[in-house]
Parts: C-alpha cells; structure tokens; sequence
C-alpha cells in the first residue's frame, strides 16, 4: 500500500470519529438541558432555561428578554429588560412543566422554588435516571452509525481489516469517555436531589 493511501485511509477514519463525537457531545449537551429541567429544590437560573416568552409575536428564551438570577437558595429572580413584558413572563413561567408559582413585585418577578418531598425526590431521580440512559442510547447509537460506516470501507475495499480495528477501538474508547461523562453528571445530579 502506497504511503499516500495510508494517509487518505487514516483521514477516512479520523472524519468518521470526528463526526461519531460531534454526535456524543450533542448526547451530552441533551442530557445536560433535561438535568437542567429537573428542579432540585435549590434555586438555580439554568432551571428558566426552557422557559419560552412571547416577544411581539416570537417564542423567545426568557434569558434573551430578563436576566434570571438567585436572590437566595431558594428563590429566583427574574427582571424583565422591559416592563411591559412582566406579565407575559410570569404567564410562561407559570405555564411551563415546572410547577413554579412566580409572584410579582414591581419589575421584579420573584420565582420561589417549592420545598421536595422525599417522594418528589426519588420521582426525580428516577427521571434523571431515565434521562441519562436516554443518553447512553444516544452514545451507542453514534457509536453503531461509525462502527457501520468503518464496516462499509472494508467492504469497500477502502480501507484494511487494520485498519477497521484500529478505528473500531478509537470509537470504543470514544464511546467509553462520554459514557463514563454520563455516570458522572447522573452521580452529580442525584446527589444534588437527595441533598435535604
């Protein structure tokens, strides 16, 4: 085999591990914003994330129309960039799957996180736990797409069984890396909803 072909065959693989990644971090950029949605009784603004306000018209995130910060542990604050939009904001706040009963003092829109019961607790946990392996899923999903494709080289003659190897253990080790990201943001998390 010419040196330039064993160039050309180790880029064909390194596209397909790039790509296999970009698909493992979006995995984990997922997971992250569904831990985000799960409240853990503490007040946090990552948890408005998903809050969507309708700006003339628009469906626009609430951080790109108030800013969104924690007075205490327990409270949010939301302060509209115009006041016009208070009740708007308080609507979608109210509105959202996340149980919050916003109070509005002013300009001010203050967001009280309800206390977790142990019961709310292990509820949650168990969606965390769902979530994650929805992002184990995802992983090995991406994992299966380059395995197919390294496996479509051999078969056409593109690449060697080697070389097939040698790509299949980098995207197993791949695999194992954002697996193992997943274990610990679960661990995080659930340690963050048992905290009294």
């Amino acid at each position: 085999m010419e040196p330039d072909e064993r160039i050309e065959e180790a880029d064909v693989i390194n596209d397909i591990k790039a790509e296999a990644e970009k698909k493992m971090k979006k995995s984990l950029e997922a997971l992250h914003s569904a831990f985000n949605k799960i409240r853990t009784g503490r007040a946090h603004p990552a948890i408005l994330d998903s809050v969507m306000v309708n700006y003339y018209g628009q469906e626009t995130p609430l951080k790109q129309v108030a800013s969104v910060n924690v007075e205490d542990n327990r409270t949010l604050t939301v302060a509209p960039w115009e006041k016009n939009l208070v009740p708007t904001i308080e609507k979608a706040i109210m509105t959202s799957d996340l149980g919050l009963n916003p109070a509005t003092s002013g300009d001010i829109i203050r967001v009280p996180m309800p206390m977790l019961t142990e019961e709310t607790r292990k509820e949650m946990v168990k969606q965390a736990k769902a979530d994650a392996e929805h992002g184990r899923v995802s992983i090995r999903n991406a994992r299966r797409d380059a395995n197919h494709m390294i496996k479509e080289l051999v078969k056409e003659k593109e690449i060697s069984e080697d070389d097939q190897h040698r790509g299949e253990d980098e995207i197993q080790k791949l695999t194992d890396k954002y697996i193992a990201e997943v274990e610990k943001m679960l661990k995080s998390k659930e340690e963050d909803l048992m905290a009294v």
